[in-house]
């Protein structure tokens, strides 16, 4: 099916469990029937259980202007559960706000009731299959299915029609540090290069290697035989050498602020900082930050 203007329904790969047809019966009704009513558009009010965090501009553009021309074509899926409106969504808030920035008053809803748990599944099903969720938005829908609604893995995983390991391995990603989570929210990361960077139990190290993976673009493999080749490294790390945690903590505000990595080693009498670069952009880029100024304007490098 394609949603004007949306994405292809990844009907293939196993399918979505039971789908939205076995969820709340009734929502496959042909709209040709009757089934649906036009509604005043401010009517609605949105899903407070969507998953969805992140609403890309531009995509909410390019179908606004779809709407315009061809109108809504699939109509929108709601409940009479509305707290400030008569009508919540259930699914489809994207093509209501998509509508909004289109300038229409009216939009067509199919109305059909759904307990909260069933607003959260429909919601997180329909996401899913326009590959509209970020990793962490769909870990995060997953997690509160099982901690406020007490589904049990293996449930979350037939009602999306994923694998109990691939629901397990989702939420997890939820352990990662913040400044992973942030790297994958902003696709900077995939998941597969956050699994990797979990295998790193040190914080700084993780925070090393999580800015050489970004910095230098690599993939999940190369990022993967990075993280192993990290850890082995640190693990022959004479303890001698390994820094106290108050210089652990000023080694890793320093890499967060110059975005590269930063290595601090200590002696009796004194010690060092180096600071790695890989262009000359990447330098000045460094050397701006510090002295305010790019040093390298006056020489010829």
């Amino acid at each position: 099916m394609l949603e004007s203007g949306g994405r292809e329904c990844r009907a293939g790969g196993g399918g979505l469990g039971r789908g939205l047809e076995s969820l709340i019966p009734g929502i496959g009704v042909d709209a040709s029937r009757g089934a649906t009513n036009s509604v005043d558009i401010d009517s609605l009010e949105p899903n407070p259980f969507q998953p969805r965090v992140r609403w890309d501009d531009e995509q909410l553009e390019t179908l606004a202007a779809s709407i315009r021309e061809h109108g809504i074509i699939q109509p929108i899926l709601v409940s009479r559960r509305g707290t400030t409106q008569p009508f919540q969504i259930i699914a489809g808030e994207r093509r209501w706000r998509a509508a909004q920035r289109a300038g229409l008053t009216s939009v067509p809803i199919l109305v059909r009731e759904a307990t909260p748990s069933q607003i959260l599944e429909l919601a997180l099903v329909e996401n899913i299959q326009r590959a509209d969720l970020n990793p962490i938005e769909e870990a995060l829908a997953y997690r509160q299915l099982t901690v406020e609604f007490g589904l049990k893995q293996a449930e979350v995983a037939e009602r999306v029609g994923k694998s109990r390991p691939a629901i397990a391995n989702a939420i997890r990603l939820l352990s990662a540090p913040e400044s992973i989570r942030e790297a994958i929210a902003n696709e900077l990361i995939t998941a597969g290069h956050a699994r990797a960077l979990l295998s790193i139990e040190d914080p700084i190290l993780q925070e090393q290697v999580l800015q050489q993976v970004i910095r230098l673009g690599l993939n999940v493999r190369d990022t993967e035989r990075l993280a192993q080749r990290s850890i082995t490294e640190e693990r022959r790390r004479p303890a001698t050498q390994r820094l106290d945690p108050t210089l652990q903590s000023v080694q890793s505000s320093l890499q967060r602020a110059l975005g590269t990595r930063v290595d601090i080693s200590r002696g009796k009498s004194g010690g060092r900082i180096v600071i790695s670069f890989h262009s000359d952009d990447e330098l000045s880029t460094i050397l701006a930050q510090i002295a305010g100024k790019d040093p390298l304007d006056d020489f010829d490098i």
